[in-house]
């Protein structure tokens, strides 16, 4: 049996903002997170896609991963500000 996942909770609005324009801009981003385990991994990779599914918003990367952005902890060395 899965573990449920925990609640989405919303990312900065300004952040959401700068991902979409990293992805527009086609840039190779280094993009820390918390993985499946709750353990920090590391990728570089080009945002594909920044959209919303049944109020969670996610990132496609150009490697295929897919990532909840309430798991983020920096792109490019930005952090991910506190929740809203």
């Amino acid at each position: 049996m899965s573990t449920p996942e925990k609640p989405y909770q919303p990312i900065d609005c300004n952040y959401y903002d700068r991902l979409e324009a990293w992805a527009t801009m086609h840039t190779i981003c280094r993009i820390v997170f918390f993985d499946d385990k709750g353990e920090q991994s590391e990728v570089s990779a080009r945002i594909e896609d920044v959209y919303t599914l049944n109020k969670v918003e996610y990132m496609r990367l150009d490697n295929g991963l897919v990532l909840r952005l309430d798991t983020l902890v920096s792109v490019n060395n930005v952090p991910l500000p506190d929740h809203c």
